[in-house]
C-alpha cells in the first residue's frame, strides 16, 4: 500500500529526536532546571544582530517582487555573485556565480549531490563517527553507504583501513570537518593524504570520485585552528554549506552548493545536480535568506559561548573520570562510555536527567555524543550528575 522504506523512516524517529521528545516530556514532570539535555544540535547563540538589521532594511527597502518571487534555480544570480566573491576572498579561490547553486541548507546540499551522482551499484564512503543522516540520504538514491571505522585516539580518518574501503563501485566520499559528532577539525595532512589516495585510486578504477564535503560548521573552531578548504586539495570536490550554525539560522534553512570549474565534466556535474533538485522538488532557495545572507557574508559569528561550554564539559567530563577528545570545532563532545554498551550507559544516565546520544548511531558503539549548544549554567548544574554516573562505575 505504501513504500515500506518511507514508512520505516517516518514511523521509526531518529534517536537524537527521540531522546529530545523524552527531554520535553520529563522536563513538564521535574521541571526544566532539572534537566540537562545534551541530544540536540540546536544552536543556543542568537542569530548576531546584523542579520536582523539586513532582514528589516530588506522588507522596507525593496519592493515584494524583489523579496518573494520565485528565482532562477541556482539562485540569485547577484546574490551568488556576492557570495563567489565572499568566498574567493577567503579561500583564494576563483569562483564564479556558475560555480555556485544555492540550497535549502546542508542537508538539502548533501541530498541533491547525492542524487546527483549515485548510479546503480555505486557505493559513497564515510568515516566513522559520522552524521546518522547520510544513512537515509545515500540510500534513498538507491546507492550502499559503506562505513570506515573509526579512528578512536584522534578522530582523524583511518587512512589505511579507508583506502581498504574503496572499490571500483565507490562514486563518492563523505567528510564531515569540524566533525558532528567527535568536535574534531581534520588536520592539512589528513587532508592531503586523503586526496592522494583519491587522486591514485581515480587512477587506478579509471572513473572519477567525487569527494562531497559537508561544512556547516566550518566557522566553529576553536584555539586559532584553520579548517582546510578542501577544493584547494583536491578538484572533484563538492562543497555542501549551510549558514545554519554561523549565523544561528537553523530554521531558514538556507545554503549552497559549490561546484568547482575543475571537475571532472563540470557541465555535466552542474546539470546534474540542477535535475536532482528539479526531481526533489527544490525549486529555489528561500529568496529572502538568500538576499540576507548575501548582505551578512563574511561578517564575523560569536563562537565564544561554545568555545566556553566546550571546555567547561570537557574538564568537567575528566574530572569525573570520563574520557574524551578534547573539541576542535562544532559543538559535539564525544567521550567514551564507561561500559562497552553506549545504549545501556545513556539509558543509566537518564537515571541522572543527563540525556545523551549513544555513539552507536553515529557508526561508533562505546562512546556517547554530548551536544554543547545548551546554556552554560545547565552545564555547571549538570557536573556533578556526571560524577554521580561515573561514581555508579566506579562501586
Amino acid at each position: 500500500m505504501v513504500n515500506e522504506k518511507m514508512y520505516e523512516l517516518g514511523s521509526k524517529k531518529s534517536t537524537i529526536r527521540a531522546i529530545f521528545e523524552y527531554g520535553r516530556k520529563r522536563a513538564a514532570e521535574v521541571g526544566e532546571d532539572h534537566i540537562y539535555d545534551f541530544s540536540l544540535g540546536n544552536p543556543n547563540v542568537p542569530a548576531p544582530e546584523y542579520i536582523k538589521e539586513a532582514v528589516l532594511d530588506i522588507m522596507t527597502t525593496l519592493p515584494p517582487q524583489a523579496i518573494h518571487s520565485y528565482t532562477v534555480a541556482p539562485g540569485n544570480p547577484q546574490v551568488r555573485d556576492t557570495l563567489s566573491q565572499d568566498i574567493n576572498r577567503r579561500f583564494g579561490t576563483h569562483f564564479t556565480r556558475d560555480n555556485l547553486f544555492m540550497t535549502a541548507g546542508a542537508a538539502a546540499s548533501c541530498t541533491i549531490c547525492f542524487k546527483a551522482l549515485a548510479e546503480e551499484g555505486d557505493e559513497f564512503v564515510v568515516n566513522a563517527p559520522f552524521f546518522p543522516e547520510y544513512r537515509c540520504f545515500v540510500e534513498s538514491t538507491g546507492a550502499r553507504l559503506v562505513v570506515v571505522p573509526a579512528d578512536t585516539k584522534e578522530f582523524q580518518i583511518d587512512l589505511d583501513a579507508f583506502e581498504k574501503a574503496l572499490t571500483p563501485h565507490t562514486k563518492g566520499v563523505i567528510i564531515n570537518s569540524p566533525n558532528n559528532p567527535s568536535g574534531t577539525v581534520y588536520s592539512e595532512d589528513t587532508i592531503r593524504r586523503l586526496a592522494a589516495i583519491l587522486d591514485k585510486k581515480e587512477k587506478e578504477y579509471g572513473h572519477p570520485i567525487f569527494l562531497i564535503s559537508d561544512e556547516p560548521y566550518r566557522e566553529i573552531v576553536y584555539g586559532g585552528l584553520t579548517v582546510p578548504y578542501v577544493p584547494l586539495y583536491y578538484r572533484n570536490t563538492l562543497v555542501c554549506y549551510s549558514y545554519s550554525k554561523s549565523f544561528s539560522l537553523p530554521g531558514e534553512r538556507i545554503g549552497y552548493i559549490v561546484i568547482p570549474s575543475e571537475i571532472t565534466e563540470f557541465g555535466k556535474v552542474s546539470a546534474a545536480i540542477a535535475g536532482a533538485a528539479r526531481v526533489l522538488t527544490h525549486v529555489n532557495a528561500p529568496s529572502l535568506w538568500q538576499l540576507v545572507v548575501a548582505r551578512c557574508a563574511g561578517k564575523p559569528s560569536d563562537i565564544k559561548p561554545y568555545e566556553e561550554n566546550g571546555r567547561l564539559l570537557y574538564e568537567g567530563l575528566q574530572e569525573a573520570g570520563i574520557s574524551c577528545v578534547k573539541p576542535q570545532g562544532a559543538f559535539y563532545l564525544f567521550p567514551k562510555c564507561l561500559e562497552d554498551d553506549d545504549y545501556a550507559f545513556c539509558e543509566r544516565a537518564k537515571k541522572y536527567d543527563l540525556l545523551l546520544v549513544p555513539g552507536t548511531d553515529f557508526g561508533c558503539p562505546g562512546y556517547f555524543r554530548a551536544s554543547y549548544c545548551i546554556s552554560n549554567d545547565t552545564i555547571r548544574r549538570s557536573l556533578p550528575m556526571f560524577k554521580k554516573l561515573a561514581a555508579e562505575y566506579k562501586k
